[in-house]
């Protein structure tokens, strides 16, 4: 009389269990990273969404817990028929855009002179550059007030980009020196013999490799100058020469009983909304900018 014979082996059921374990696991891990990009997501884009949706909102309305807007845009049509911010957001648009443009054709000088030229002092020059990046505003406040008023520039737009390349050309210059060191030493190599400049090589050669980095720390940079207020609220006096985080702050209701809660978030939503959609735009070379120089090989 034959046995019956089994259909699998015990070696083989208990690969099929651990197998079975294994996608469990897997399911389960994958669920928690959902959950916790999920909770991120909330914690980071709510107080923006929250921040519409006030600013659609109007007197006792704002203290309503609806998390819907309400459709009504008095607070923008307010905003923009205010002159005063509309000077305040051309100025903004000018400090943030000459500062970028400065500190990233300062940044791709050093950079290329710290990465790519040897000279005994380079690696004290970088400490240097980290070390001035390292200060705190309140701690140069003093000195760059009388540095700008010994210029001649106290109350002018023109101090503020002044002051921002203070902290955006030392993060600049750093991040490009991490991308030219990446870029193999046979391009400047080949271009040296055919007797190409230094020049040469950083505006022919590396320059149009370099748009990741460029994009990154240009955007960078923008939004450093674009959301800073201590300088702008020491070294601006006057309601035309004033850049937008400080006009924000000293918008004012019709009485000093009213909070014009409104207003602000409707102007908060407004200077927010360029920096989002830049990001957003550039947020593929953003990354690879950033992560430059982070693998080797």
């Amino acid at each position: 009389m034959d046995a019956a014979l089994p259909l699998s082996s015990p070696a083989s059921l208990a690969r099929r269990r651990a197998a079975l374990r294994h996608r469990r696991a897997r399911r389960v891990k994958r669920g928690l990273m959902m959950a916790a990009l999920a909770l991120a997501l909330v914690y980071t884009l709510f107080p923006y969404y929250w921040a519409i949706v006030s600013s659609t909102k109007q007197g006792d309305a704002l203290f309503d817990r609806a998390l819907l807007p309400a459709l009504d845009l008095t607070n923008y049509r307010l905003l923009f028929a205010n002159p005063v911010f509309m000077r305040s957001l051309a100025n903004s648009v000018f400090v943030a855009t000459s500062t970028t443009a400065i500190s990233l054709l300062l940044g791709v000088s050093a950079a290329y002179a710290l990465g790519r030229i040897e000279f005994p002092q380079r690696r004290a020059v970088l400490i240097l550059v980290l070390m001035i990046s390292i200060f705190p505003q309140v701690v140069v406040l003093s000195g760059m007030f009388e540095l700008v008023q010994w210029l001649g520039l106290f109350n002018r737009p023109s101090s503020l980009v002044l002051t921002y390349l203070l902290s955006t050309v030392p993060f600049t210059t750093w991040i490009l020196t991490s991308f030219i060191r990446e870029f193999p030493r046979e391009l400047e190599e080949a271009a040296v013999m055919d007797g190409a400049s230094h020049w040469r090589i950083l505006t022919r050669i590396l320059l149009p490799l370099m748009g990741p980095a460029l994009a990154s720390t240009g955007i960078l940079a923008f939004i450093l100058a674009w959301n800073e207020f201590l300088f702008a609220l020491t070294f601006i006096l006057t309601d035309e020469n004033r850049t937008v985080p400080v006009a924000i702050g000293l918008i004012s209701g019709a009485s000093r009983y009213e909070y014009p809660f409104g207003q602000i978030m409707a102007a908060s939503v407004t200077v927010t909304l360029p920096l989002i959609v830049l990001v957003l735009l550039f947020q593929r070379k953003i990354v690879s900018g950033l992560t430059a120089g982070a693998v080797k090989g």
